[in-house]
């Protein structure tokens, strides 16, 4: 009988402390991440999803050579030749340091998919991962 109020008490102090804790935060851990990175994270999936892994036909003679992993604090991908991996780059796209902003440069810029290209890149920078501009 003793035994079996001990147990009793023993398992209503537990659901008493369980109670006391405090709930936990809404807002996830920092990931130790920089700005930069997770908006390049973000571009490359998207891009890569649209561009590549879609096999859209604008992009079929481009590959994507991803350098997210850049120790110099500048995460980004190039678009090269599909023929020629070591090929010089296409495109750049790249953001820096701690900030968001996405800069995107090379000669596909100035070729008539620089618009398009422009306007994706714009597009999955504020989260959209949408493969095309809704009307």
């Amino acid at each position: 009988m003793i035994k079996s109020k001990t147990i009793v008490l023993v398992a209503a102090a537990g659901f008493a402390l369980a109670s006391c804790q405090s709930t936990p935060k809404s807002t996830p851990a920092p990931s130790g991440k920089s700005a930069a990175l997770l908006a390049m994270e973000q571009v490359a999936i998207a891009a890569h999803k649209c561009w590549i892994a879609s096999k859209d036909p604008a992009f079929k003679q481009y590959q994507m050579a991803n350098e997210l992993n850049s120790f110099s604090g500048t995460p980004r991908f190039l678009l090269v030749p599909a023929k020629h991996y070591g090929g010089k780059p296409l495109l750049v796209v790249q953001a820096q340091g701690n900030s968001s902003r996405v800069d995107v440069f090379g000669p596909l810029m100035n070729d008539p998919l620089g618009a398009r290209i422009g306007s994706d890149i714009a597009r999955w920078q504020t989260g959209n991962p949408a493969c095309a501009a809704t009307a």
